[in-house]
């Protein structure tokens, strides 16, 4: 189905992030993909050509867009692109909106211009061993002692953490509440060079080879009060509010990754040839594609709705939840069938098809389960 919510500058936007991503992601990712890591200043060409950090406002260097759609651009070309940058959008999509929304002026001037100009990468640490998606369960705690914060914990499956300058630590600041266990957790904007700070293991995942997934931990790490993000012990409702975004960002993904699985079977059946006949001709090809076909056409429409809602500030947190959980399940089934389709090869690393089955596995994990969006979408009806 034709999309309405792109114009022409949207159009001139994709052209340039193609171009970017066959001359400055291509040639290197497998070299990424076999470090478990992309190149740190990918992020610095990325937001110098201004293709990244879009809504940094004009006074600090950035191009003050207030649209996600250039975002949803630059998500949906780079995985096109067989290139998958979770760690940038990470620190595009998913930290950047906290600073925007909750930094002082004071904290505006320190950071938003260092990271228009690529200078300054952000990781966001929430996730903990044995907590998982219970975000009120985090047991990293900072105690205030004078003008810092005593810091101490440890996180895991961190995307960008190995790259990142600044990492945004979700920590409780004062005990939980009987009534509350979301109250007392606060944002601390950790500085990565700080005494006590350190990057443990790089995580081996199943996918995502070239974003690195790591653990973090802190000792006793002394943080300057000023930069506390917001105000203490709201950090339950700051994730709340952004979590919409990082739900409809990972779905974004998911659309364009299953688009790109349908694009490689098509062509796929178009150029092999079995028992004589090329596979496109086989009826079960053609209807296992048609069906592929027409999932994803109900998923990117609900996907462009939600972002039409995001720009005008009514997506809310059951709507993202409901993008995420649909087109998540149906990435899975879309990118299974593509597979299947390329037979044996769809096996071999070498094929894209590989890369994107493998990496479709965690979409209905990360930014909460899809568990968790069904919770989420049953409380806003009631129940």
């Amino acid at each position: 189905m034709r999309r309405t919510l792109f114009d022409e500058d949207h159009d001139a936007f994709r052209a340039s992030v193609r171009t970017f991503v066959e001359r400055e992601i291509q040639p290197y990712y497998q070299e990424w993909a076999e470090l478990g890591l992309v190149d740190r200043e990918l992020y610095t060409k990325a937001a110098r050509q201004g293709l990244v950090g879009l809504q940094v406002p004009e006074e600090y260097g950035g191009a003050g867009a207030t649209s996600y759609k250039f975002n949803a651009v630059f998500i949906e070309e780079t995985i096109l692109g067989d290139a998958n940058l979770g760690s940038l959008r990470v620190h595009s999509e998913v930290c950047l909106p906290y600073l925007l929304r909750y930094c002082t002026p004071e904290q505006r001037e320190r950071w938003l211009s260092a990271v228009a100009r690529g200078e300054l990468v952000l990781a966001l640490a929430i996730t903990e061993p044995g907590t998982g998606s219970d975000v009120a369960g985090v047991r990293t705690t900072a105690r205030r002692e004078g003008d810092h914060y005593v810091l101490n914990g440890a996180k895991t499956f961190i995307t960008g953490g190995a790259n990142a300058d600044r990492v945004l630590v979700v920590c409780r600041t004062s005990p939980a509440t009987e009534d509350d266990r979301r109250a007392g957790l606060s944002i601390l904007v950790v500085d990565t060079r700080s005494a006590g700070f350190e990057v443990g293991r790089k995580l081996d995942k199943i996918g995502l080879r070239a974003q690195d997934t790591m653990e973090l931990s802190f000792t006793d790490i002394r943080v300057p009060v000023e930069d506390l993000l917001g105000e203490e012990g709201k950090a339950f409702g700051y994730l709340a509010h952004n979590l919409a975004q990082e739900r409809l960002t990972i779905a974004v993904a998911g659309m364009a990754s299953a688009v790109r699985a349908l694009e490689l079977a098509t062509a796929y059946a178009q150029e092999r040839s079995v028992f004589g006949k090329r596979l496109q001709d086989f009826q079960n090809t053609k209807f296992v594609l048609a069906e592929c076909a027409t999932e994803i056409a109900a998923g990117q429409a609900l996907v462009d709705q939600s972002i039409e809602a995001l720009d005008r500030g009514m997506l809310t947190p059951a709507d993202a939840a409901r993008a995420k959980l649909f087109v998540s399940e149906m990435q899975q089934r879309v990118v299974d069938k593509c597979l299947q389709v390329h037979g044996g090869y769809g096996y071999i690393n070498e094929y894209p098809i590989a890369g994107l089955y493998a990496d479709a596995r965690v979409t209905r994990i990360f930014g909460g389960t899809s568990e968790v969006m069904k919770s989420i979408i049953a409380k806003s009806l009631g129940l």
